[in-house]
């Protein structure tokens, strides 16, 4: 059996290496009690080596702060750029899709700009960057979502951004969020944008997350749903073994591009 600075050692290069650990399999690997790595995490935490949550730990704090468009946009683009042109080939002739506000949500909007787009596409968004950029786009009809205007996402919130997603059906959701945490589902900064983004998931027969590698671990202040509820994940090949085992654990189809 592992001494204690053995385990620490472990649990330290595992979380160098990954980021992000869960205290069950970390248990099962040492082959001792869940207790056992709970206690060491906490003296780990102690020395301000890691950040402990719930069932998991992490090397950083995960939690997010709200950050205006012009910063997001700014951070991972490359790999935003190729998440972006994956998510744009899934469009089909015919679709109604709703694209969230957020960095790589525009990023998406400028690859189905760019690409010769299927014909008779609608899009709903709350987003007036998204809605001006594929106005200009002859086969896409633009639906936007009303509301007062956030000025750090230039997208709408609120109830009204709300009322009419209960009159609509559309075939899938392109949702960018701040973090993707097996604990904490997805997130958002703002508990307005969660409201507005958990309607559009009911409105959708698919949701689909388009986040940089990241967003995972990470969590925002609003939580839009668990996991298990998202179908598809778009994100870029930095992503950790360890997030990529809990994604298709939990049944989620994951696309690393």
């Amino acid at each position: 059996m592992l001494s204690i600075a053995e385990r620490h050692k472990y649990i330290l290069e595992k979380l160098e290496k990954f980021g992000f650990i869960r205290i069950t399999d970390v248990a099962e690997e040492l082959g001792v009690t869940k207790v056992t790595i709970r206690k060491d995490v906490k003296i780990l935490e102690s020395k301000g080596l890691l950040y402990k949550v719930h069932g998991s730990a992490r090397l950083a704090n995960p939690h997010i702060a709200d950050r205006d468009l012009t910063t997001k946009s700014s951070l991972n683009r490359e790999a935003k750029r190729r998440i972006a042109e994956r998510a744009a080939a899934m469009i089909e002739e015919g679709d109604s899709i709703m694209i969230s506000a957020g960095s790589t949500a525009y990023a998406l909007a400028e690859a189905i700009h760019e690409m010769n787009p299927p014909k008779n596409i609608n899009v709903v968004t709350p987003f007036l960057k998204v809605s001006a950029l594929l106005n200009e786009v002859e086969t896409i009809q633009v639906e936007q979502l009303g509301g007062r205007v956030y000025k750090k996402s230039f997208a709408t919130r609120g109830e009204n951004a709300c009322l009419t997603l209960g009159d609509m059906v559309c075939s899938k959701f392109f949702v960018g969020v701040d973090g993707f945490d097996p604990d904490f589902g997805i997130t958002t900064s703002t508990i307005e944008e969660t409201h507005l983004s958990r309607r559009m998931m009911a409105a959708a027969s698919k949701t689909i997350v388009i986040a940089d590698s990241s967003k995972f671990g990470q969590h925002g202040f609003g939580r839009i749903t668990a996991i298990d509820e998202v179908d598809v994940v778009i994100t870029d090949t930095d992503i950790s073994p360890e997030m990529v085992k809990i994604i298709e654990e939990a049944g989620i189809e994951l696309i690393t591009v």
